[in-house]
């Protein structure tokens, strides 16, 4: 009975995601160069515009690293058109909602409002993109605020500082090495100047995506997109010609410390191929089959059954020029070491390596993966950030409809054989992040 109610499971997924989940759009280029891609669904009246810069803390000056996320900040500053601080008025005050990220590889800005100030949300990218203000007094202002967020968000967050301790011992000379937020140094000896600079290079129209999405009339915002965007300036070209890692071949140690936590952890991290691969997605249903829920072999093994570990976790993290696959677990109590865990994760990496996965679990994989891209594409948020997306760090738009198609030809026999090609002690960096005692 339940394999046939598994089955039935697997059979209506398919079904919505073959029928009910294709996404419409139409994509064209400004003379300035910047893409425009436009998707209209009228079953609800709203509408998000958003703009993806191709600008992340990967970029910049690795004596000045921190630029893009202070951007992130800074364009809310103003322009000649909007006063200090009103950005953040405008939009609640018009019923709109609001935000901003950077990652290592691009960084997205987004509102959403009620269809009928879809005029308003292409006005206020436009402002930003064609008439910020730039000055030294909101670069003071925005310096304050970075440097808060690095203290509530890194300096003294428990176990804040993992990310940027994989990057700094798993890449050598690619500037994923430094954090996405920067070294606060760089920031207060940077210059007005070199902030202008930064923005002229990187925040221009033929380096970034518009997407609007929802309760639209695709001619009509055509027109209102040539308006507000045709009149900005196209900038140089961005080239980018990062230096290429080595590959490990024998294992990296490291020991760092943390003043914020008591309990130790161990990190296994492997750089693999970015985000855009093949393999890349393999590695995402790896890391799926040993932590993906309560049910996952890692949880069940550590967590319920052992009662080894607090938490244990493995992540395929997505960049496009390397990805970063990483095993954290946390012991539970002082009779559990890091090296007991990491024994234990890696026996599970071992099995995978040496036989085919269940054709259960791998049903269940697919599953998961089914209801992951349904889940993706259930929003008007969701899908104008998933068509900037791919269409700026993937390089085909139509993934957001077909990308489900990668993951279900995916085998178990190519689950084994990534697992072998990547997945082995002597290629990757293992990290002893423990408690920082008074004393170090």
């Amino acid at each position: 009975m339940k394999k046939g109610l598994l089955t039935f499971s697997a059979c209506l997924l398919a079904i919505l995601t073959s029928v009910a989940q294709e996404v419409k759009f139409e994509e064209f280029d400004l003379d300035n160069g910047l893409h425009v891609i436009l998707h209209q669904d009228n079953t609800a009246p709203v509408v998000s515009t958003s703009v993806m810069y191709d600008v992340g803390g990967k970029d910049g000056d690795r004596n000045r690293t921190g630029f893009a996320h202070f951007f992130e900040h800074l364009l809310f500053e103003g322009t000649e058109n909007i006063g200090r601080g009103e950005f953040m008025k405008i939009i609640p005050a018009n019923g709109g909602t609001f935000n901003a990220n950077t990652s290592q590889d691009r960084t997205y800005y987004f509102e959403v409002f009620p269809s009928n100030k879809l005029e308003l949300g292409l006005w206020l990218e436009s402002e930003r993109m064609l008439h910020p203000v730039i000055d030294q007094v909101g670069v003071d202002t925005q310096n304050e605020v970075v440097k808060e967020e690095k203290r509530q968000s890194f300096d003294n967050r428990p176990y804040g500082q993992l990310l940027n301790t994989i990057g700094e011992n798993l890449f050598s000379v690619h500037p994923y090495k430094g954090s996405n937020i920067g070294e606060m140094a760089h920031l207060d000896a940077a210059t007005l100047d070199e902030f202008m600079a930064f923005f002229d290079k990187y925040y221009v129209p033929n380096n970034a995506v518009l997407v609007v999405a929802g309760d639209i009339d695709i001619a009509k915002t055509k027109t209102l997109v040539k308006d507000y965007f045709g009149a900005v300036k196209k900038g140089p070209e961005v080239v980018r010609d990062f230096p290429v890692e080595e590959p490990i071949t024998k294992t990296i140690k490291a020991t760092t410390y943390d003043k914020n936590i008591q309990t130790p952890a161990i990190i296994a991290a492997y750089r693999t191929p970015g985000m855009a691969t093949r393999d890349a997605r393999v590695l995402d249903m790896i890391s799926t089959y040993l932590s993906g829920g309560k049910s996952s072999v890692l949880y069940k093994k550590l967590v319920d059954e052992q009662k080894q570990a607090l938490t244990v976790q493995a992540v395929n993290i997505p960049q496009v020029d390397y990805n970063i696959f990483a095993l954290f677990a946390l012991p539970l109590g002082d009779q559990v070491t890091i090296q007991t865990l990491l024994s234990e994760m890696d026996e599970e990496i071992v099995k995978i390596q040496n036989e085919l996965i269940s054709e259960r679990d791998y049903q269940k994989l697919q599953n998961q993966f089914e209801n992951q891209f349904v889940n993706s594409n259930s929003s008007i948020s969701g899908i104008a950030e998933s068509l900037a997306s791919y269409y700026l760090l993937y390089g085909d738009v139509n993934l957001i409809n077909n990308e489900i198609d990668i993951y279900r030809s995916i085998t178990r026999e190519e689950i084994q054989n990534v697992a072998k090609k990547y997945l082995s002690p002597n290629q990757r960096v293992e990290i002893d992040y423990l408690p920082k005692k008074d004393d170090q």
